[in-house]
């Protein structure tokens, strides 16, 4: 018989970068299922805004994910106002594209920065909560990039790969530990929010809509998933490609322009995003239009 899903009404859950895309979806998510719920992000103003829409179960704190003290405050506020923490989002992101080889080192580190040490810090500050009171459920947005290297996006790539590493590696030393701690990664394909915009598009696949990903990020609390593919038949693409022998998986990539989606991202469209982007870091101002990958290009 199927274990019957887990109630979430009166948990207190804590999203970083919560006050736009698919952060702000699970916020409203969460809120719908009885939530309270802390916006944690780099825009104050927007994570107020963001609040004050989904009314008095959900409150805005400032986020510096990058900083450890910054992550520490924001966990303290979201306990001080809403309760014990049960639940992490750490969806905080950035995704700058262009070739490996044109890459400056500040966008590198910035987004080593966020997408990774920002995820690493999330973890240890809610597991030294979680694991005296022996429950809570941690949840970290990786991507499709982190079972699919994609070309284009080599450092965000490598960086969602290590969430999925990390995710895999600490659930089994809490398993060691005989903690009753769930912790999950959710590998999204494009999702429509402003960090997806103007990509290129893969054949037979259509992009998501960032409500979607919300709504798995719930079923992975209510049922404790650890693996969440979105859609759920990308994981069914994924072992297949896996059995399948090295040239033949990357042929049927490359007639499905799978190898293109990040790679023909249009600079143009994405401008607005990569400058806002850079801006999170003061040193880090935007880098110059870099050349696409043409055919022929490695």
């Amino acid at each position: 018989m199927a274990k019957q899903p887990r109630i979430l009404a009166g948990q207190t859950a804590a999203i970083t970068g919560g006050a736009r895309g698919i952060g702000r979806a699970t916020a409203q998510a969460f809120v719908r299922q009885g939530m309270r719920v802390a916006i944690g992000d780099v825009d104050f103003q927007a994570a107020q805004q963001t609040a004050e829409e989904l009314g008095g179960s959900a409150v805005a704190l400032p986020l510096d994910v990058t900083e450890r003290e910054s992550f520490r405050a924001f966990l303290d506020g979201a306990e001080e106002q809403l309760g014990p923490l049960d639940v992490l989002v750490n969806n905080a992101g950035i995704m700058p594209l262009g070739r490996f080889v044109d890459e400056d080192d500040l966008t590198t580190q910035r987004m080593i920065d966020i997408n990774l040490h920002g995820v690493i810090f999330g973890m240890k500050l809610a597991l030294a909560r979680m694991v005296p009171r022996d429950r809570g459920h941690i949840v970290n947005i990786a991507s499709q990039a982190g079972k699919f290297g994609a070309p284009g996006g080599a450092t965000y790539s490598a960086t969602k790969h290590a969430v999925v590493g990390l995710t895999e590696a600490v659930r089994g030393e809490l398993r060691l530990m005989g903690a009753n701690i769930d912790l999950s990664y959710v590998m999204p394909y494009i999702v429509n929010t402003e960090l997806g915009g103007g990509l290129g598009e893969a054949r037979g696949l259509h992009n998501l809509e960032p409500s979607e990903v919300a709504d798995a990020i719930v079923q992975a609390l209510q049922h404790g998933t650890v693996e969440v593919w979105v859609p759920k038949s990308a994981k069914r693409s994924y072992q297949l490609g896996t059995l399948l022998p090295r040239p033949l998986a990357e042929g049927i990539g490359r007639a499905m322009k799978a190898d293109r989606v990040l790679a023909d991202a249009d600079a143009t469209v994405r401008r607005d995003y990569e400058l806002r982007a850079a801006a999170s870091e003061p040193a880090l101002t935007g880098a110059p239009e870099r050349p696409q990958i043409t055919e022929g290009q490695s």
